[in-house]
């Protein structure tokens, strides 16, 4: 009986599956390309590096903890709207990955900084010695300095952003946590619940194992 629930549930759980991929893919791209600019410069605009400049160090890092500071189910509703206008549509992975996307953007840019302060700040310091320019100094010294450190925030990410697109599923954003909710939860099949926690719980650790790999082999140190 469980074997056959089991193989009724394939063809949605292999769709859901890919629907999460496919959601943590989006907004993982959306957090590299414009997470890492901005925890670049949160750190290099701080006081005493060498891009000094308080208003944007301020402006930029109050804008990220507002957005930070809002819980994931909310900021999901509260951007339908905009979501409405980019995608066309409140519902589906499509548009899911909006929202994704916005919590993710500040959630790495932090980790970036965080990872950025755990530079020797000698080395930065030797670097505008020789009077190497700011780009010069962001790509050859704070990025392969802090590389083990902005994969490890990657994976965090990542990881985060799994359980996000769980919780979009409570309003229709597809993935395991939609299948949960809609066959799990609103039925009362265990079988279905037990089965999507496991899921996620080997794509978390299939992440964090694969990250931490990553980190170690590019870890000179």
């Amino acid at each position: 009986m469980l074997t056959d629930s089991l193989i009724q549930l394939l063809p949605d759980l292999n769709k859901a599956f890919f629907q999460t991929l496919y959601m943590v893919g989006i907004s993982l791209s959306a957090a590299l390309i414009l997470g890492l600019p901005i925890g670049i410069l949160l750190f290099v605009t701080d006081k005493g590096l060498f891009l000094e400049h308080t208003p944007t160090k301020n402006i930029l890092g109050f804008i990220v903890n507002i957005i930070r500071s809002v819980p994931f189910i909310i900021l999901l509703v509260t951007l339908l709207p905009v979501t409405k206008f980019i995608t066309g549509t409140t519902i589906g992975p499509t548009a899911a990955s909006v929202s994704l996307s916005v919590a993710s953007i500040p959630f790495f840019a932090r980790l970036v900084e965080t990872a950025l302060r755990e530079i020797d700040k000698g080395v930065i310091e030797a670097a505008v010695s020789i009077g190497a320019t700011p780009w010069m100094i962001i790509k050859d010294v704070l990025l392969p300095e802090a590389k083990p450190g902005i994969i490890q925030g990657v994976n965090i990410t990542a990881i985060s952003l799994v359980a996000y697109s769980a919780m979009a599923g409570t309003v229709g954003g597809g993935g395991i946590g939609d299948l949960a909710i809609r066959f799990g939860y609103y039925r009362y099949d265990n079988t279905v619940m037990f089965t999507t926690v496991v899921i996620l719980v080997c794509l978390v650790q299939l992440i964090q194992y694969g990250g931490d790999y990553i980190a170690k082999k590019v870890d000179k140190r």
